[in-house]
């Protein structure tokens, strides 16, 4: 089968199996390269461009871009004649009330971003296959990356892309589900995030597209990778990370840091500090970050300011709702050897406490 999904641990390449398809096709090839963020995109150009170099007919190419350059601007006369697009609205939203052009575009000529993709899956149907087989003409092969940032109308155009000819080859992982390309819309809610993960499960089973897993991590080390797979219970079905990361330093693994031993802690390992929110670890004056914002870093010491939630976690292993699991997992995934976690005082868990004295 042509279109398939590989969903990965983080540490497990996934950017970089990308790169290497890329670099294994026949140099003449047309290949489109999508993933959302900004970082990501200037990553995959970097690497693309040490690469593959000699490979000129790939691009790399935001979201948001796809869809204006190939759905929205050459198809809208198909369902609005006489009308253009301009650029994207990132800030503003259409009237509640706006229908027609007004739910889209606003009165500069701009598509409102949050309505995109919306407006382009109309567009698919308006264009009576037109659109499907442009794409068919442009490309050979299109590869997605972060796929779980997907959501809403995204998943539309993707069910369209599956029926084209063009091989689709995505990759993700649904535990780092914390990034959304429209956190507010109600289509398709029912994936959202993690729900993603039946998405292509239903997908497969309609057979347009083959699911792989990838449960092998480079970054972490064998004890971080063992207690990442714990914030996710077996429910999920998630398989069980192994670890390729053979390197001991002497502070490897997960430990608990009590408040008065965190000034002692930051300066023997500088690790990265991590929190959920401003509202987090708001008793420590570090350099923070947010857990999103962490999202494809790596660093060999990590030290998180947990939420109330965390630590309920870490006492007596209750459940993190999935959101919550997904931002943890990525801070905790972050970490090549060694995640801290501060306790304020003693708490009753199997994670061991970090002294300083050792």
């Amino acid at each position: 089968m042509a279109n398939s999904v590989l969903l990965a641990v983080a540490g497990s390449r996934k950017t970089q199996g990308i790169v290497d398809r890329c670099v294994s096709m026949p140099t003449g090839s047309r290949a489109l390269v999508l993933t959302y963020t900004t970082t990501n995109q200037a990553e995959l150009r970097s690497r693309l461009r040490t690469q593959a170099g000699d490979h000129s007919g790939i691009e790399v190419a935001g979201w948001y871009s796809f869809l204006l350059r190939d759905f929205v601007r050459p198809f809208l006369p198909f369902k609005f004649p006489c009308h253009r697009v301009r650029g994207l609205n990132f800030d503003g939203r259409p009237n509640r009330f706006a229908k027609g052009l007004g739910r889209f575009i606003d009165s500069r000529g701009d598509a409102y971003a949050c309505e995109l993709a919306r407006l382009a899956s109309e567009l698919v149907e308006a264009s009576g296959g037109g659109l499907t087989r442009r794409l068919e003409c442009i490309y050979d092969e299109i590869l997605i990356d972060e796929v779980q940032d997907l959501a809403g109308h995204d998943w539309e155009i993707i069910d369209a892309l599956l029926t084209s000819s063009v091989p689709i080859r995505m990759v993700g992982d649904i535990r780092q589900s914390v990034i959304s390309t429209n956190a507010r819309t109600q289509k398709n809610k029912q994936y959202a995030y993690t729900n993603a993960l039946s998405w292509f499960r239903e997908r497969e089973t309609r057979g347009h597209i083959q699911i792989f897993e990838q449960s092998v991590t480079w970054r972490c080390h064998p004890l971080v990778a063992s207690f990442s797979d714990t914030i996710f219970d077996q429910s999920w079905g998630f398989p069980t990370t192994s670890s390729m990361n053979a390197t001991s330093c002497g502070h490897d693994g997960v430990f608990l840091v009590r408040a008065a031993d965190v000034d002692a802690y930051l300066a023997l390992f500088e690790p990265l500090c991590l929190r959920d929110s401003a509202n987090s670890g708001k008793s420590f004056k570090l350099d923070y970050l947010n857990f999103r914002l962490a999202k494809g870093m790596s660093r060999e010491h990590i030290l998180i300011a947990p939420t109330a939630g965390i630590t309920k976690f870490l006492s007596d292993r209750e459940p993190l709702a999935p959101l919550a699991a997904c931002k943890f997992y990525v801070a905790v995934t972050r970490a090549q050897q060694s995640v801290g976690i501060i306790v304020d005082g003693d708490i009753k868990s199997d994670i061991p406490y970090w002294c300083p004295s050792k």
